[in-house]
């Protein structure tokens, strides 16, 4: 039988580093000038993976985005992987936004992936959808190698990371 080789493509974002940017974020917040008496929440609800966001008008709730994006880049939590819901007009004039962490690929994110690698035409590589991930497998690590490397020219949207590597 012949060697096979197999790695796993996923995307995921660290819940643990994302409380701990948030936290940073909200002190930041505190001290900030431009923040000095408004109205600015926070709100992490980490088992369904989003953050409702609440300020005094769009241009605070943009402010208060820089400075989440900043504190998560700091901690190397990917914003490739936030899904930024609508800004809309809350009771008072507020305005309020939800961000929605991507935790694995979906199916149509999985297609696209499958379909780039089977369009860069690389020989006996097999690509399929497994669950919330994507599995390649190929008898040549040095073709999985240049997958990878082809995978990170790509732009999905969203975060990529590879792992799992073994060979059979």
């Amino acid at each position: 039988m012949a060697k096979a080789s197999s790695f796993d493509i996923t995307s995921s974002v660290d819940m643990q580093e994302v409380d701990n940017a948030l936290n940073q974020a909200r002190k930041e917040v505190q001290q900030r000038y431009d923040f000095k008496g408004a109205t600015v929440e926070i709100d992490f609800d980490r088992k369904a993976g989003t953050l409702k966001l609440l300020s005094d008008d769009e241009y605070k709730l943009t402010a208060l985005v820089d400075v989440i994006q900043s504190k998560l880049v700091k901690r190397g939590v990917p914003i490739r992987n936030l899904d930024y819901g609508e800004v809309e007009l809350a009771f008072g004039g507020k305005a309020r936004q939800t961000i929605t962490l991507v935790q694995s690929i979906s199916t149509e994110k999985g297609k696209e992936i499958v379909r780039s690698i089977k369009d860069a035409g690389f020989k006996k590589v097999n690509a399929q959808i497994q669950d919330e991930q994507v599995r390649v497998t190929s008898p040549s690590i040095d073709e999985l190698q240049t997958v990878i490397a082809h995978l990170k020219k790509q732009d999905f949207g969203l975060e990529l990371s590879y792992g799992n590597f073994r060979s059979t």
